[in-house]
């Protein structure tokens, strides 16, 4: 039986099976574009940094600002007396190895790169050569981890592809490449990669787990930086490398990136971030009055598209939902969420959520979904 102070919020299946696609993942979509404005900002305002901070003492500082200040928002929240246990399920035994992952390549290879290679970009193609980010997000969904991806979403990727390449060719080198925009395509890889691997997180408590991944990755990287000759800033400009890092690269994006990923899955949340660039040129003229070169304005269009057609693709068919027993984050006005509850179950938030252990039974229907934690289900192809 339900208790009567944990009621059961009732079933709205017209409202999900009809509405569109973006509606039904309005908050997951909107935490994707959070996302991609705040990584719009991450080349130009490390590239600021880098004239006062070696390049490894500034990977080391990004990435403890991630870390410590989402650890410092769970901090505040226990002593205001939220119980997050309540509403989010914490990472369990079976999550580890997604844990050192997201740490190894997020926390530490993806920010090591990417200042190693930002001195030899400007800062405007640095930003939309980031938007690399995207399309190996997808590739690796769909290829390695079976994530569905339409036609639609691929002509986008070529799109975006395309743009990336114009950007990168550089005639007047060796091998007509640009050595520094590879590294920040390597850096895209790497957090493509971090990306897909999240998503087996997303489930879990967001704040958790970028405490545990920017911690983890800042201390080894603060201790290879202090090994190799390198020193810490003042503490004004240490302070602004994790205020950039929680911004940026971690802590607040990473946050809203994993609840994207929880609503839409690794291929669409990432291909929400190629409209990043955009924000990305808006910050390097407000920082560096600095104009893109002309491959920038034969690209931004191309690259437009893509992101267009990516953010306005819907997807609906007959599927199954095995039966299952899982815990995450939950409210239960939707189609999969109208199980009993146990007088030890937590209440549900203002919000109308919570999260406790639950099962699911075997269910066939179909309404425009996305691949959320519900719908990681194989297609025909």
């Amino acid at each position: 039986m339900i208790p009567e102070a944990t009621p059961l919020y009732p079933r709205k299946p017209a409202a999900v099976e009809n509405g569109s696609t973006l509606t039904q993942y309005r908050t997951p979509v909107l935490c994707a574009l959070a996302t991609a404005v705040l990584i719009g900002g991450s080349a130009p305002f490390t590239k600021l940094l880098l004239a006062d901070i070696g390049p490894l003492a500034l990977a080391a500082l990004v990435s403890l600002g991630s870390g410590c200040g989402a650890l410092l928002f769970s901090l505040a929240g226990t002593a205001a007396g939220t119980r997050r246990s309540h509403v989010e399920a914490p990472p369990g035994r079976n999550e580890i190895p997604w844990l050192i992952g997201v740490t190894l390549f997020g926390g530490l290879l993806a920010p090591v790169t990417l200042v190693y290679s930002l001195p030899g970009t400007p800062a405007a193609t640095a930003a939309l050569l980031l938007n690399f980010e995207a399309v190996a997000t997808t590739l690796i969904a769909a290829t390695i981890f079976g994530e569905w991806v339409s036609r639609r979403v691929w002509v986008a990727l070529g799109c975006i592809t395309a743009s990336c390449l114009l950007l990168t060719w550089n005639p007047a080198a060796g091998l007509g490449l640009s050595l520094p925009a590879l590294g920040i395509l390597l850096t895209c890889l790497f957090w493509a990669v971090d990306n897909n691997l999240g998503q087996r997180l997303s489930a879990k408590d967001p704040l958790l787990v970028i405490s545990v991944k920017g911690i983890g990755a800042g201390t080894v990287t603060l201790l290879v930086a202090l090994t190799a000759g390198e020193h810490l800033p003042a503490t004004a400009t240490a302070a602004a490398a994790m205020a950039v890092g929680f911004l940026c690269y971690g802590g607040l994006t990473s946050i809203l990136f994993l609840l994207a990923l929880r609503g839409i899955g690794a291929a669409r949340a990432g291909s929400l971030l190629a409209v990043s660039p955009f924000f990305g040129v808006l910050f390097s003229l407000l920082l560096f009055a600095e104009l893109p070169a002309g491959a920038f304005y034969v690209a931004l269009p191309v690259m437009a598209l893509g992101a267009w057609l990516m953010v306005s693709e819907e997807h609906s068919h007959p599927h199954r939902h095995p039966a299952t027993v899982h815990e995450h984050r939950h409210r239960h006005d939707d189609l999969h969420h109208d199980h009993d509850h146990e007088p030890g179950d937590p209440p549900l938030s203002a919000a109308g959520e919570h999260s406790h252990v639950h099962a699911h039974a075997e269910l066939a229907h179909e309404h425009p979904h996305q691949p959320d934690i519900h719908h990681r289900h194989l297609h025909r192809r």
